[in-house]
């Protein structure tokens, strides 16, 4: 359900209710199943989505907040810096220009392979991989470690 929406639009009260629970016994087995309070797991959701829409979209920052239920830019902004490392402009930033130079950097883009240091974003990704706590957050960010040659480092 909140994979769903991200937007949030559905309150825990509502949530609860539609599980037939109340809100204590819901979080009670929502953490204990997940391991973080659904609200938690809502910001992640969030940012995770976010992060999607920065590396395949054209939308302003101010845009991607409010896709992801966030109407205050600078709360979103502080927490993408938070979850990711960086700001969500120069994350778009550097995950163009990686992208960018990779099919003309002569070594049909397997950077890292080659005893290249890993960027400080692929650092990033990295550091952010080994603590995740969702998942799906660590698949995509060793799948483009990986992509992006930086995959030795985490071996």
């Amino acid at each position: 359900m909140m994979r769903e929406d991200v937007r949030g639009e559905l309150s825990l009260g509502e949530f609860a209710q539609s599980v037939n629970l109340s809100v204590w016994r819901l979080c009670h087995i929502f953490k204990s199943d997940v391991g973080m309070p659904p609200i938690r797991y809502l910001r992640l959701l969030r940012m995770e989505r976010a992060k999607d829409l920065l590396e395949s979209s054209f939308l302003s920052v101010k845009e991607i907040a409010y896709q992801v239920g966030l109407n205050d830019e600078s709360h979103f902004v502080r927490d993408f810096k938070s979850t990711y490392g960086f700001s969500p402009a120069l994350y778009r930033t550097q995950f163009k220009n990686n992208n960018s130079e990779e099919p003309h950097n002569g070594n049909n883009g397997s950077n890292g392979s080659n005893g290249t240091k890993p960027s400080k974003l692929q650092q990033e990704l990295i550091r952010v991989a080994k603590n995740s706590v969702l998942p799906s957050i660590h698949l995509v960010v060793c799948m483009v470690s990986y992509l992006t040659g930086a995959w030795t480092t985490l071996t």
